[in-house]
């Protein structure tokens, strides 16, 4: 039995604000990602969805939720949740049953239709909450956040706010390639530096938008892809759910105290880094072997950091990696061909789901106008609140 299982179909919904329900966006990313591989929906033997927390009731149940939008046939069906790590997890489930012999196709499901403003916890109060309490103790919204970390990169690290307008830069004009971005337009290094100061140092078009948006994948064994007619389908090679090692001595909401480590050394390696590191290893490859990665670019800071934790470069030599136009389209590894969260906004139960639609279709060289030339290898990487880690390496 090989460890690989096949992507046979990718879809999505385009990302915007398009003031309707999840289950619509789902629904229709789930047909055409049944489309383009070329099923039907009675052939599903098993649906896994991302959970959709703040759609009410049926999110907390999205795998159901979407089975009986496509029209109940009696597949089994799992539902995740595990924050912006959500999609990842569904995909490490649905491989599972694939590789157990439970289903021979499973269809993947993440919508999400986002509040306006930034993310915040729900009503009441719930004190054993590290999400309720850095908020409601430090007053520590996401922008917030992601103006400390980016404070931390330019006082550790050296880099600045051009570096940082410039991972913008790089990203729009991935996105303006890409139909189903919701924002398809260039801009400049200029055009970020005079947006408004939203959590400083960092700008407006620094940060990442909420959206609703939906992505969805046909996963099957190979046996499977191969009697379906597809001789070299896309394959999900490894997929890393790690949490992190104590003691934890970096900081990372919204947890809000490190560990000591006077008792016990810290491993040298970050949660971030751990993630990674763990699908390198399943995989049986290196940062060395990858034609391309997606990244969760929730900041222009955060991306930075992500070239560091994936061994695109040593620590602290990210922004030199920028420079070089390293991770541009046409670049020895373009990070977020696709446009990344700069170009999307957060659909959060899709997005990681949707980096694996991008990769697959980077890998089959169906991407268009941003298409990374002789792809082969990519991977994918973020993280959930609460330790949830994501990646995903997939191959042709």
């Amino acid at each position: 039995m090989t460890d690989d299982v096949a992507v046979l179909g990718a879809g999505m919904h385009p990302w915007g604000k398009w003031g309707r329900g999840f289950v619509e966006y789902g629904t229709v990313a789930a047909r055409a990602a049944l489309a383009d591989a070329g099923i039907d929906w009675r052939d599903v033997d098993s649906v896994v969805g991302a959970d959709t927390v703040r759609g009410g009731y049926p999110g907390y149940v999205a795998g159901a939720t979407f089975a009986k939008a496509l029209g109940w046939q009696g597949a089994r069906v799992t539902s995740v949740y595990a924050a912006c790590a959500s999609g990842a997890q569904a995909v490490s489930a649905a491989r599972a049953q694939i590789l157990a012999g439970l289903a021979d196709v499973v269809l993947v499901v993440g919508a999400d239709a986002a509040p306006k403003g930034f993310f915040r916890p729900a009503g009441g109060d719930r004190h054993d909450d590290p999400d309720w309490l850095r908020f409601r103790v430090l007053g520590a919204t996401n922008p917030a956040y992601f103006g400390l970390y980016a404070r931390r990169r330019m006082a550790v690290h050296g880099d600045t706010l051009e570096d940082f307008a410039q991972v913008k830069v790089k990203n729009a004009a991935a996105g303006a390639l890409n139909p189903n971005a919701r924002y398809r337009k260039t801009v400049t290094a200029d055009e970020v530096a005079a947006s408004a100061v939203v959590a400083d140092p960092l700008r407006l078009l620094d940060i990442c938008a909420t959206s609703d948006g939906a992505a969805a994948l046909v996963l099957c064994g190979m046996d499977f892809a191969r009697k379906h007619g597809v001789r070299n389908p896309v394959r999900i090679r490894a997929v890393s759910t790690v949490t992190p090692t104590y003691p934890n001595t970096v900081l990372d909401l919204p947890d809000i105290a490190t560990d000591s480590a006077a008792a016990v050394e810290p491993t040298g390696v970050t949660f971030r880094a751990s993630i990674a590191r763990t699908a390198y290893e399943e995989a049986g490859i290196g940062p060395e072997d990858l034609s391309l990665a997606e990244v969760y670019d929730l900041s222009t800071a955060l991306e930075l950091q992500w070239y560091e934790d994936l061994g695109l470069c040593g620590e602290g030599e990210a922004a030199k990696l920028l420079r070089e136009g390293a991770t541009a389209h046409g670049g020895r590894i373009p990070v977020n061909a696709s446009g990344g969260l700069a170009s999307f906004g957060e659909a959060v139960p899709a997005q990681a789901i949707a980096q694996v639609c991008e990769l697959t279709w980077q890998l089959r060289g169906a991407a268009g106008a941003r298409q990374v030339a002789d792809a082969r290898v990519g991977i994918t990487a973020n993280q959930g609140l609460f330790g949830h880690g994501s990646s995903v390496v997939a191959v042709r």
